[in-house]
């Protein structure tokens, strides 16, 4: 039988709370990317409504490291490019 491993706390809590900052900034770029930018009527639904797929799938794909540190980093990593994104599409796209 295969065992429990013990680093699924750390992948769970990684997929948690990164996967739910991670869904935010994609989110956030899907909103500046779009046609139409941040001023569209009713794109904030859909912007808000995208979020919850995301962070599942994140939550649910974070099972798939081979440890918590790697989830961590591999997540912590994706988080960073995603607010970079965010940042020069505030600059960039004025």
């Amino acid at each position: 039988m295969n065992q429990i491993r013990r680093d699924w706390v750390s992948k769970t809590s990684a997929g948690a709370i990164l996967g739910f900052s991670l869904a935010i900034g994609l989110a956030g770029l899907f909103a500046w990317l779009t046609p139409g930018g941040l001023v569209t009527p009713n794109k904030f639904q859909l912007v808000m409504w995208l979020i919850a797929p995301i962070w599942l799938t994140t939550l649910s794909l974070c099972f798939f490291f081979s440890s918590g540190v790697r989830a961590w980093l591999w997540l912590g990593g994706a988080n960073l490019l995603a607010y970079a994104g965010l940042f020069a599409c505030r600059f960039l796209l004025r």
